[in-house]
């Protein structure tokens, strides 16, 4: 299949996987099935890519295998927090703001079936890597995530595990990776996609893998991830959120700062 016909089927069918999500959060009330349907299809977009592709098998196997599986187990997380818990805060105060005005949340959806698309463009590249693909570059994409991928999935089970504890309320986690990171489990999400520049290596599409890191990272740093994240925590926590700011990295992972470093600053 040509790529840019793939690149219009993953258009549509998250379209219609988005549309599905908004009816299913206008029953519930609950609009994170947002990141889940995101997640699954994004996953499923490597997939469809490693089959259509005309690259090397080896490459295009590896990327059904990363992509898929990572996409996998981003959705069953996301999931089971919306299966088991209210409604996140970050959607909680937009449908405050929006007074659950369900156009624009099918807006929201649709900018978010948009957003497959783009994340599916390292997908593409990879899948046209060259017949002599070397086996370098695809252990290197595998060692990339496979400790991008663990990371993540540690950090979530971190603060699962804090927020689980009702000891914890109204507290900031800052055990673990999260004692190095206010957000380790998007550092790690964001360095997952470099996987894909790693199995693109030699592809006539290759530029286009880098899509992933950079969009990636301008979404979590300054659209919807770490602003939206960080300003539910300020209102939830207050004062503790503050002073986990003023001490832990945002994203890269480093040494707190000590309070007396804090007040010499």
């Amino acid at each position: 299949m040509n790529p840019l016909h793939a690149l219009a089927l993953v258009a549509l069918l998250a379209a219609v996987v988005m549309t599905l999500g908004w009816g299913w959060q206008r029953r519930r009330e609950n609009a994170g099935i947002v990141d889940v349907l995101w997640s699954a299809c994004v996953g499923g977009s490597a997939v469809l890519f490693a089959i259509v592709g005309d690259g090397a098998w080896q490459a295009r196997v590896t990327l059904a295998v990363l992509g898929g599986l990572w996409g996998a187990r981003l959705a069953l997380h996301l999931w089971h927090r919306v299966r088991h818990e209210p409604e996140d805060g970050r959607y909680r105060h937009l449908r405050t703001h929006w007074q659950g005005h369900q156009g624009k949340f099918f807006l929201f959806f649709m900018a978010q079936a948009l957003l497959v698309v783009l994340f599916a463009l390292p997908f593409a590249a990879a899948a046209r890597s060259p017949q002599h693909t070397a086996w370098p570059w695809i252990a290197l994409a595998v060692a990339i995530w496979i400790a991008s991928v663990a990371g993540e999935a540690i950090a979530d089970r971190q603060l699962a595990r804090f927020r689980a504890d009702p000891a914890n309320r109204g507290r900031t986690c800052r055990e673990g990776l999260w004692r190095y990171s206010r957000h380790p489990n998007y550092f790690f999400e964001w360095l997952h996609w470099f996987a894909y520049i790693a199995l693109a290596f030699g592809s006539p599409w290759a530029w286009l893998s880098w899509c992933g890191p950079v969009v990636m990272y301008v979404f979590l740093r300054f659209i919807s991830g770490i602003p939206y994240t960080e300003a539910q925590a300020l209102r939830t926590r207050g004062e503790d959120y503050r002073d986990y700011q003023r001490t832990t990295p945002m994203l890269f992972p480093w040494f707190p700062k000590s309070r007396a470093e804090e007040a010499n600053r």
